[in-house]
């Protein structure tokens, strides 16, 4: 699989499942999720897709500080209802990271490791995403906004081209790079910026 260059400059997110290191499945159960794994996931790479992954590494940055975030050990709660929108493409995101499902998950080991009842959809929720550590009950409240990372305007005209038919090969492939520069300039110029993403811990 060929990736833009700049996949690999973005900081992987590293989780600790208990699960897996029971199961053998990670060497002391140490898993890294980078940011093509959440592309392999959603099956592109956009705003929406770049604003989840932000989220969720901030969120767990601040909720677990130098400590290494627990895979099975957060809830996640997402602003909107199953179905509408990015709320999916969202959930997918932050589920694959943290382990946290709905009734389809793992139902656990005698007890243990049970990933159900950790994903929620709040419909009038303030947050964009709320991550809960299910130890201390610590929760951050997390906003993303990328719309002062601009657009070229050439996209406009050329996606009118792509779904019309009527783009060539070259209209197409300077389409995806144009795409692929604002996911860049958000998963990397902008990432800091205070008014790309929002987080406040909460008690």
């Amino acid at each position: 699989m060929t990736t833009p260059s700049f996949f690999n400059d973005i900081t992987p997110i590293i989780m600790h499942d208990p699960l897996a290191k029971i199961l053998g499945a990670a060497e002391n159960g140490i898993i890294e999720y980078t940011y093509t794994d959440v592309v392999k996931l959603a099956g592109h790479a956009c705003p929406t897709v770049a604003g989840a992954y932000l989220m969720v590494e901030k969120g767990l940055n601040a909720l677990y500080l130098q400590e290494t975030p627990v895979r099975g050990g957060i809830k996640v709660f997402i602003k909107g209802k199953l179905g509408e929108g990015v709320v999916g493409v969202i959930s997918n995101v932050a589920s694959m990271i943290t382990g946290a499902t709905t009734i389809g998950g793992f139902h656990g080991l005698a007890g243990h490791f049970d990933r159900r009842d950790l994903l929620f959809f709040v419909e009038d929720m303030q947050a964009d995403m709320v991550l809960e550590r299910t130890d201390t009950g610590m929760r951050v409240e997390l906003s993303y906004d990328p719309s002062f990372v601009q657009t070229d305007e050439r996209m406009g005209e050329l996606l009118v081209r792509i779904t019309s038919g009527s783009a060539d090969a070259e209209d197409r492939g300077l389409f995806g790079t144009l795409w692929q520069d604002r996911v860049k300039r958000i998963l990397i110029e902008y990432k800091n910026d205070p008014r790309l993403v929002k987080c406040e811990v909460v008690q």
